[in-house]
């Protein structure tokens, strides 16, 4: 039978030469793949991180297309806290070192007082303004129609209160300069009085808010808007601080 039906030894060897045959040019194809997916990655990851040990992470933000650079410990909804375009940004910082790295205190049963814990954060918001009404253009046309005359304090300060019928009832108009201040302030009663402090950067309105109490050192209050304000913008930007020099809120006598 092995006469008439002889086998082929050489069927199985041909086999696997086409296997290594196929495998050869795969494994070539991968070897030249790999290098190209690594400068890919390396391209595409991302490079807004702080370089040195210990500094927090810097977000880029872009609020009504104009670029912010936030700590990531600043976010107070963590929601928020992405880089890309958003709407609106919420951020505390402490007060008056304007750290961003602090955990914000938590009231418990043992540590609960009766009397109010005093705040020691300046809260910011950065939203969109889609041009609404500038904080310049209400101080200027706005504010006046429903103030009351000015007093000044002894430190420099002036004081407008608002006429009981407005929209402004039960507020205060706080004027200042070197370095300028304007903020709306409403007045102690069972609650701190708070203050709200508006300024305009590129397509972005930042509202400063912070108690009443602390304009008795108006000055370091000024200081600590601005320096955040220069702190958070983008130094390549025309919205710079140089470029909002000249946009500067004038405060009427």
């Amino acid at each position: 039978m092995s006469l008439l039906f002889p086998t082929h030894p050489t069927t199985r060897p041909r086999r696997r030469q086409r296997r290594h045959s196929n495998l050869v040019p795969t494994l070539f194809g991968l070897g030249l793949a790999a290098p190209a997916v690594a400068v890919v990655a390396y391209l595409l990851w991302p490079t807004w991180h702080s370089q040195k040990p210990g500094d927090p992470d810097r977000i880029p933000v872009s609020v009504g297309s104009t670029l912010f650079n936030v700590e990531g410990h600043a976010f107070r909804r963590k929601v928020q806290k992405h880089s890309g375009p958003q709407e609106r940004v919420d951020l505390s910082y402490t007060y008056p070192a304007l750290e961003a790295n602090e955990a914000p205190r938590h009231v418990t049963v043992e540590n609960f007082d009766e009397h109010v814990q005093p705040i020691d954060r300046i809260f910011l918001s950065i939203s969109a303004h889609h041009n609404a009404t500038s904080p310049d253009a209400r101080l200027r046309t706005i504010y006046p129609l429903y103030a009351d005359q000015a007093s000044r304090s002894a430190d420099g300060l002036t004081i407008q209160p608002f006429y009981d019928s407005t929209p402004y009832a039960k507020e205060d108009l706080f004027l200042g300069s070197a370095p300028t201040l304007v903020a709306r302030c409403t007045r102690d009663g069972a609650t701190p009085g708070m203050c709200m402090s508006e300024r305009r950067v590129g397509g972005a309105d930042l509202v400063f808010r912070f108690p009443r109490a602390w304009l008795d050192d108006w000055r370091t209050v000024g200081d600590a808007m601005d320096r955040l304000t220069v702190r958070l913008g983008d130094d390549k930007s025309p919205y710079s601080l140089s470029a909002r020099s000249s946009s500067r809120i004038a405060i009427w006598n």
